[in-house]
């Protein structure tokens, strides 16, 4: 049976290097990192002081100021960034049956700063303090319920939730409910805000951070031998995919095609990898068949490349098996680098920066690379941007509960 092509028509992002596409892939470019210290909330006692902070966002320059203050961080830029998404993608809403619209995002922890607030409340003040708001506010499938809220779409609407592998399951979800024919457009990706006292307190006593506070602008060093962690980050990322014959039929730009989808689970461990990265290889050999498109086809792996130890030599593994001798013939690179981890939003905000990537001929660099490590001895684009086409690219997502999900996105050619 012959699969309906989807496409990619409309993108919006708000990162920690850019809080519109535009800025995002100028800072891909230069390879800016997105690292500042911490300043929501005292870090004195924190072993990582440094984050890939969000910056001079202002929500009411996309929510109304009384709504805005009934939503969680994390919806606030899912917002901003599909606002950015649907406008660029040209949809005529008017023109359109929105019951064949459907919204589909993921996000790992949702409104993590709202549930602090809130039972800071409950113990100083008492159960009557506590805002009426909270579990709306709180709960991780309220993106997609308010951007159907706001544009008036009534097709599926779902949040996916598996750690960091949340958005491109999403993505991947979105991709099979438009080949199944159970809609013709829908609004995708990811946001998170987990750059809350609790939030990072727990990652800094499982020692998944780094902790180089002295030099927090190459803290996030994938594949680099001296790595010691992730730097957490925050944002959203939103695409507009379509049919392939939607798209044409209102004569849409296209930016790319999401051509296949891939997922499994190590079954291993809650938060290691698997050691042979039976998972990973899985989920990538899901995708490449999905996608109808031989391992030769791949040109650039985006890579989930979280600055750990035990994930980045995992991944590198990984490649090497599903690709062979060919894994050393392609560019690998990671955007954590530059933005940090933005969790259950960066498998989306990942397809974006391959998205720009391959609209404006480039592959974005891995920033901080400066001691190769012998377990990690792939081409990861170090420290610069490299002039290259893209054709077609693979990223993966690796998630804590050994979740995988692995996307194939295809330059468009009709």
């Amino acid at each position: 049976m012959n699969k309906k092509r989807i496409v990619i028509t409309g993108i919006g992002a708000v990162t920690p290097i850019g809080l519109t596409v535009k800025e995002f892939t100028e800072s891909l470019k230069q390879g800016k990192s997105g690292a500042s210290f911490i300043d929501a909330f005292d870090t004195t006692d924190f072993s990582a002081k440094f984050a890939g902070n969000i910056k001079n966002f202002n929500p009411e320059n996309y929510i109304d100021k009384k709504k805005a203050r009934r939503m969680a961080r994390f919806n606030q830029f899912g917002i901003a960034a599909a606002r950015e998404a649907i406008a660029d993608s040209g949809l005529d809403l008017t023109k359109e049956d929105l019951s064949r619209i459907g919204v589909v995002t993921g996000t790992g922890i949702g409104g993590m700063e709202i549930l602090e607030r809130e039972h800071t409340s409950l113990m100083e003040k008492g159960p009557r303090r506590v805002s009426p708001f909270l579990i709306p506010m709180l709960i991780t499938n309220m993106l997609p319920g308010e951007i159907a809220i706001e544009y008036g779409f009534t097709g599926p609407n779902y949040t996916v939730t598996s750690a960091c592998a949340s958005s491109n399951n999403a993505m991947g979800e979105a991709l099979r409910l438009l080949r199944y024919g159970d809609a013709d457009v829908i609004i995708t990706g990811g946001a998170e805000a987990t750059i809350t006292p609790i939030s990072i307190a727990g990652f800094c006593s499982s020692k998944a951070l780094s902790t180089r506070n002295d030099d927090i602008l190459t803290a996030s060093r994938p594949f680099d031998k001296d790595r010691d962690g992730f730097m957490m980050g925050e944002g959203a990322g939103i695409l507009v995919f379509e049919t392939l014959e939607h798209a044409l039929k209102r004569n849409a730009k296209i930016y790319a095609e999401f051509a296949g989808y891939g997922a499994s689970d190590d079954a291993y461990h809650m938060t290691a990898p698997h050691p042979e990265a039976n998972g990973a290889m899985a989920a990538m050999e899901a995708a490449i068949k999905d996608a109808g498109v031989s391992k030769d086809e791949i040109d650039y792996i985006n890579a989930h490349g979280t600055s750990t130890s035990m994930n980045d030599k995992t991944e590198t593994l990984a490649i090497k098996k599903v690709f062979g001798d060919k894994a050393y013939k392609i560019p690998v690179s990671s955007t954590k680098s530059m933005t940090g981890h933005l969790l259950g939003a960066a498998g989306a905000v990942e397809a974006i920066a391959i998205i720009a990537c391959m609209q404006n001929g480039f592959i974005h660099p891995t920033i901080n690379y400066k001691t190769p490590d012998p377990d990690c001895d792939l081409d990861y684009v170090p420290n610069v941007a490299r002039q290259q086409q893209i054709n077609c690219a693979l990223s993966s997502s690796l998630g804590f509960g050994g979740h995988n999900a692995v996307v194939i996105l295809k330059k468009y050619v009709g």
